[in-house]
């Protein structure tokens, strides 16, 4: 029988997944856990227990978030639900106004933003410019080109096959265009046609192959001719999928007809695609074509245009972009999902995107030494973390990739290329996460609890979900002013001091006990376990996980933690403070930092259990940094 001891200096590679328990000899094995949950993982290796979500408002409905930042002191989080959009600022409700989009439309939606306007796209409705004014003004208008003499900066196309002739009934004023074939139909009303280079506007449609129009410029001739086109947006042909800026343009990627067809607006003249005679300031516009389909999914603006299509990702260079010097390059075969619209984040240079299968969170990153970009998978030793997200944003703060899942859960990721980071950990609620903003360095979420759908946000001064905290100059028993949490068991905190659950009756709870500050929110448990042992009874680092094990002792090292929960086979105790073992929880608890010992009981082999387990519902701050495991082996 050998004596053993191990050292788990940190939890780097995060929760890795059960595919990789075979594998004990990559580092990722070494530096992983078998479970993760509420909790994150530090750069530096350690891990804490997750922060509480604060509640800030009940929303209308479902929906979707997302940041709007005017300044570095204005930023402000726009809450999209059916046919409303309601605005708050750090943390406070400002205003809302009604949007024309539907709860089944708010998920394909797409934006950018310059200066006080953003500009929201959706495939089956026309562009928005949503403009702030002031705090509590705020607009939403169509998206309009720029026009002159009745002439508007549009793109055209002709849809359909290329000898199909229209022929006008006159050179001005109420025409009827007749066509050779079935070119009609009657979302056509309203749309620009350009007929030999001059435009004229449906205003009626009398069959396929018939419509009436009013003739804006002065026709040419009244013979039938195949040298017509129509504008490329409208309601007949669907509008532009996706949205950026980039080198002071504004870029359209896409749409329901044209699927895999980008256009850059004129230099500094966002509202202006005409094509003019190709001067290097003028629009732009060009179709990626090659082996396979490309409908056009998204539009990013980094080091070049980064263009993610259904099945693969490009870059348009050009320095400056211009008509003559544009090129067009594919990078990877990876390709993005197509019944969602999952934004790209930049992270550190690179361009964090979803891919197609929507199991995998890939790295679109520049290599100097090739020239040309990669797309590496960043959740691959943990595959069964990143299934079928539904939502995604970067808090560069606290260096955490936060990725909703259409489960209700969210698939949390530390990041930090240059330490050789990439940690993923679970986080749970009770209830589900909907959407995700990250707006002036605090992430908020839209979380649906029961039939209600909640604004929160993380506040690392929290221990608790859809929380709210009060102060009192008098100690009292009674606090009111919760009925976001009608009916629910909850957690509290008073004085520091973990009380008796309550659940909330009429909008209040009542203390068994008087107190001045308190903290009232749902429970959440954090959890962390370990993998089974690597190394055999000899000391080697051969992989030997069937042979029985038994934990002597573990010394937790944790740092600002008031309860540490340690279940290593006599069932769970708390192993941070008191002499017995036993958590104090009559009073405060000063935070501790240093080593504490869990002696352990019991047998076991291979998977059956972890050799210890920290589990804790608590909502008290916990950080361990490193555990120290000695253990034996039986060699028979």
């Amino acid at each position: 029988m050998g004596r053993l001891t191990l050292a788990k200096t940190n939890f780097t590679a995060g929760e890795i997944s059960p595919r990789v328990y075979g594998r004990g000899d990559l580092r990722s094995y070494e530096n992983g856990a078998a479970k993760l949950r509420n909790v994150f993982v530090h750069a530096t290796g350690g891990v804490s227990r997750r922060w509480g979500l604060r509640y800030v408002a009940t929303l209308p409905g479902d929906g979707r978030l997302l940041a709007f930042e005017f300044n570095t002191e204005q930023t402000y989080l726009l809450a999209i639900t059916a046919g409303r959009v309601d605005v708050y600022r750090d943390g406070a409700y400002l205003t809302h106004f009604s949007a024309p989009w539907t709860l089944g439309q708010i998920p394909q939606l797409t934006w950018t933003q310059s200066a006080d306007t953003l500009f929201v796209c959706h495939p089956e409705v026309a562009p928005r410019r949503v403009t702030r004014s002031s705090d509590v003004s705020w607009s939403i208008a169509n998206f309009a080109f720029d026009e002159a003499g009745g002439v508007k900066a549009q793109p055209f196309f002709k849809f359909g096959v290329s000898t199909v002739t229209l022929q006008p009934s006159g050179l001005s004023g109420s025409v009827t265009l007749t066509a050779s074939a079935n070119t009609f139909v009657a979302d056509h009303v309203g749309t620009r046609f350009r007929i030999k280079s001059k435009e004229v506007e449906i205003t009626a449609v009398g069959s396929p192959t018939s419509a009436t129009a009013n003739v804006i410029q002065t026709l040419v001739d009244t013979a039938a001719t195949d040298d017509w086109e129509e504008q490329a947006f409208s309601a007949a042909r669907g509008w532009p999928v996706a949205v950026t800026f980039h080198q002071n343009r504004l870029v359209f990627g896409g749409s329901r007809d044209l699927p895999n067809r980008l256009w850059l607006s004129r230099v500094a003249e966002f509202e202006n695609f005409d094509l003019g005679t190709g001067l290097d300031d003028e629009a732009i516009e060009f179709g990626i074509l090659s082996d396979q389909v490309n409908a056009v999914r998204a539009v990013f603006s980094g080091r070049h245009l980064q263009v993610f299509t259904s099945g693969a990702e490009w870059m348009v260079t050009g320095d400056p972009l211009t008509p003559a010097k544009m090129q067009v390059r594919r990078q990877t075969r990876v390709g993005s999902c197509s019944d969602c619209t999952i934004p790209p984040r930049s992270v550190d240079g690179a361009t964090v995107f979803v891919s197609r299968n929507r199991k995998e969170l890939r790295e679109f990153i520049y290599t100097d030494l090739e020239q040309a970009y990669q797309a590496n998978d960043m959740a691959t030793v943990a595959s069964h973390m990143f299934v079928d997200p539904v939502d995604q944003d970067w808090d560069a703060d606290d260096r955490l990739f936060h990725s909703v899942l259409a489960s209700g859960e969210m698939a949390t990721l530390t990041l930090f290329r240059t330490e050789q980071v990439t940690a993923w950990a679970r986080q749970v609620t009770d209830g589900a996460f909907r959407s995700v903003a990250v707006v002036g360095g605090s992430a908020h979420f839209l979380v649906r609890r029961g039939s209600s759908y909640m604004l929160e946000h993380f506040d690392s001064a929290l221990g608790t979900d859809c929380a709210l905290t009060g102060t009192s100059g008098t100690p009292k028993t009674h606090w009111t002013g919760l009925g976001h949490l009608e009916s629910r068991a909850v957690k509290v905190l008073a004085d520091g001091i973990v009380r008796p659950d309550a659940v909330v009756a009429s909008g209040a709870i009542d203390l068994d006990s008087p107190a001045s500050a308190i903290e009232v929110g749902l429970p959440f448990e954090s959890v962390i376990e370990p993998l089974p042992p690597t190394t055999d009874a000899s000391g080697g680092a051969g992989l030997n996980q069937v042979l029985p094990a038994r934990l002597v002792r573990a010394v937790f090292r944790v740092q600002d933690t008031s309860l540490l929960t340690v279940d290593s086979g006599l069932g769970p105790r708390a192993v941070t403070h008191g002499r017995t073992g036993q958590a104090l929880l009559d009073r405060p608890l000063p935070k501790f930092t240093g080593d504490r010992t869990a002696r352990a009981l019991g047998w076991v082999r291979g998977l059956d259990r972890p050799l210890w387990r920290v589990a804790q519902s608590a909502p008290l701050p916990l950080t361990l940094l490193s555990v120290i495991s000695e253990i034996k082996v039986n060699e028979t």
